[in-house]
């Protein structure tokens, strides 16, 4: 099912009955006027937050996952059985009504009866017909299946969020290992260019070597230099392949490594508005869908006492009866019954009472719950504010080393070709390059990485509000 055609499902469903308020229970946390680990800009978070990173190829494949994931579909299947569920819960506070059609036919044989000049045995045979309208309702005094539906409706309501909270990894996901995507293409891109420059330096090594300058051990330790140069790139393609196809998987398609991505990863967007702390619980689906849980859980415990009252029904049929088929349209041949019942449970070995004792435990549960994935939520978004700045220190860190880096490497190359410094010095000034290049690379999109973090931690670029 679509969307759209569960919103109309669920709002025909809800229009019959009444779904629980929302009402966020309080916690027992003392919550902050601001985010400890740093101070956040005002406003609203972009609805759709992966544009953020302004990069098209990006969102195509995010629009796309979310078109074509199987988990979505599944996600959109598991509202449309609760909905089902809670029509079903609610179908008696309605009246049922049924049709019947009956036909017998009865042979009697009456044994001991004489009748005067007739020598055999006093047969009869009778053939019955009718046609009748049945119905039966529970007058729902205590509310019991009214807690039932409600309860139902809950349920509806925290598959939604659900729904919302699966559609927001999956763009999470998407995001994060389309950065590991490019990123892992730059490293494959780096490794075959520290390659090249390692084979440019064997080349250099073993001119000077037929020329007598350089010694037959510099030709071994370059060739093995070399040589792991080029293991390391084979490693880090094997890294590229698995990464791309993971991104086809997500966005639904067949993982034959033909992803388009860009050519350089994007530059993290300014600072994220992340509200209040005691904003989050309106922002995220999962603890949306913690609380509606909790209500519904609520609404049991409702529905397990009243089961301890007594049950008013009322019965009722109207129909025809005749041994002729002829005379089942004839209203002289109507019949009529008109009951009321009450049953009031005495004893069933506790079954009743541990039924409520059982949805009181189930109510602290969920409220137990609801609160651990409240603190879950807060030390998310904690952990990603702090995330941001200690990666971005190390990253303008890394940028600063690489010009002293590159700085070594070309003191390193002059005195080795003047002869004033051994292949060692040269090959570690080569390594230190090549790794603090990579770490760029790494940091960049852990940085990324980071900032997608802590668009999920904030719930996304939407609200759950539910009135």
């Amino acid at each position: 099912m679509t969307r759209p055609a569960l919103a109309a499902a669920f709002a025909a469903l809800a229009a019959c009955a009444e779904a629980p308020r929302v009402a966020h229970p309080p916690l027992a946390l003392e919550l902050p006027d601001r985010w400890s680990a740093r101070a956040t800009p005002p406003g609203a978070a972009e609805p759709e937050w992966w544009k953020s990173f302004r990069d098209p190829k990006l969102d195509a494949l995010v629009d796309e996952a979310a078109r074509q994931s199987f988990t979505l579909k599944a996600a959109a299947a598991r509202i449309g059985s609760a909905i089902a569920l809670a029509r079903i819960a609610g179908a008696d506070r309605l009246p049922q009504l049924g049709a019947g059609a009956s036909a017998s036919r009865q042979k009697q044989v009456f044994v001991g009866l004489e009748i005067p000049g007739f020598d055999g045995v006093l047969t009869s045979t009778t053939t019955t017909l009718g046609l009748s309208l049945d119905l039966s309702w529970e007058l729902d005094l205590w509310g019991r299946v009214r807690s039932a539906q409600s309860a139902a409706l809950a349920g509806v309501q925290a598959e939604e969020a659900e729904f919302l909270g699966a559609r927001l990894s999956l763009e999470g996901q998407v995001a994060k290992t389309y950065f590991a995507s490019v990123e892992s293409r730059r490293q494959v891109e780096l490794a075959r260019n520290t390659l090249g420059s390692y084979r440019t330096t064997t080349s250099r090594i073993q001119d000077r070597f037929q020329r007598g300058l350089r010694p037959a051990l510099d030709v071994a330790l370059a060739r093995t230099a070399e040589t792991a140069a080029e293991a390391a790139l084979r490693g880090r393609e094997e890294e590229h392949a698995t990464v791309s196809r993971q991104l086809e998987v997500l966005a639904g398609r067949y993982p034959a490594g033909k992803t388009g991505l860009s050519d350089e990863l994007p530059e993290v967007p300014p600072p994220v508005p992340a509200g209040l702390p005691s904003e989050l619980v309106t922002r995220r689906p999962d603890l949306a869908s913690a609380e509606r849980r909790l209500a519904s859980a609520g609404l049991r415990v409702s529905e397990a006492r009243a089961a301890l009252y007594p049950r008013l029904s009322l019965t009722g049929s109207v129909g025809q009866t005749s041994n002729e088929l002829k005379d089942l349209l004839d209203g002289d041949f109507s019949v009529w019954r008109i009951g009321a019942n009450l049953l009031q449970p005495l004893f069933q070995g506790g079954r009743l009472r541990a039924g409520v004792d059982l949805a009181r435990s189930r109510s602290e549960e969920a409220l137990a719950l609801y609160a651990a994935q409240a603190l879950r939520a807060f030390g998310e978004v904690e952990s990603a504010l702090a995330a941001e700045e200690i990666l971005a220190a190390r990253e303008t860190a890394l940028r600063q080393g690489l010009t002293d880096a590159r700085n070594a490497l070309d003191q390193a190359e002059r005195r080795y070709l003047a002869g004033l410094t051994d292949l060692l010095t040269l090959q570690e000034s080569q390594r230190r390059l090549y790794d603090i290049e990579s770490q760029i690379l790494a940091a960049a999109r852990r940085r990324l990485e980071t900032r997608v973090n802590l668009h999920l931690a904030l719930g996304g670029g939407f609200s759950w509000r539910k009135e």
